[in-house]
């Protein structure tokens, strides 16, 4: 039989894999000697933690990530009738997150909620080109914990520190964590902005996101 390091092992080569017959029979295997809460942290998601860091490496595409994260919610979805009675809804935290108004890149921040959201977290992604007061409105509405701002170019880094400056505005600064991100973004960025943390990648960024939230 198995051990549990083996099955969990099973659990984040399936969904590396991209495929949900795999993830399914994983989940189905494991589930009979272990809890559904490990199943989840321990096995699928750090599978799809490692899907990140495979992508940033280039070794898998987005077609991948977004595949592996199909498979991953198949899985979790699975589970949910076995999660002892008011657990299945229980997020880590609600975040709103989106690239910074007249920057339209896309990729990346994309990634990076697809991350978040298969780590557990409720993730509410605005798109590109986002207007600062969207953000923050968005963010009152849905009584969000963190908001992530992507820039991917110089001239649209300024959108970063607005949306900071208008959460100040509105009395929110110290409700609602920040995290900034994209290709000229920098931790001495994040820090002269007053950011709460800067992320590298997708992987980094759900690693700074439960160290901030939970």
């Amino acid at each position: 039989m198995a051990t549990n390091e083996e099955l969990i092992q099973e659990l984040s080569d399936a969904v590396i894999s991209c495929k949900r017959d795999a993830v399914l029979a994983a989940v189905e295997k494991a589930k009979k000697v272990m809890e559904p809460s490990e199943i989840i942290d321990k096995g699928l998601s750090a599978g799809m933690n490692q899907v990140g860091v495979l992508f940033e490496r280039g070794k898998l595409f987005l077609p991948h990530v977004m595949m592996a994260a199909d498979a991953m919610t198949a899985g979790v979805n699975f589970l949910e009738a076995d999660l002892p009675a008011g657990t299945e809804s229980k997020k880590l935290g609600v975040i709103v997150n989106g690239t910074v108004e007249g920057d339209v890149h896309d990729i990346g921040k994309s990634i990076v909620s697809t991350m978040l959201q298969s780590a557990g977290f409720e993730v509410y992604d605005l798109g590109r080109d986002v207007p600062t007061k969207n953000f923050v409105e968005k963010a009152k509405e849905v009584n969000a914990n963190m908001i992530g701002l992507s820039a991917l170019m110089t001239t649209t880094l300024q959108g970063q520190r607005e949306v900071i400056d208008l959460l100040k505005e509105e009395g929110l600064r110290n409700k609602i964590k920040v995290m900034v991100g994209g290709a000229p973004a920098t931790q001495a960025w994040a820090d002269k902005i007053g950011a709460d943390c800067y992320a590298e990648n997708a992987s980094e960024a759900v690693a700074k996101a439960k160290e901030l939230l939970l």
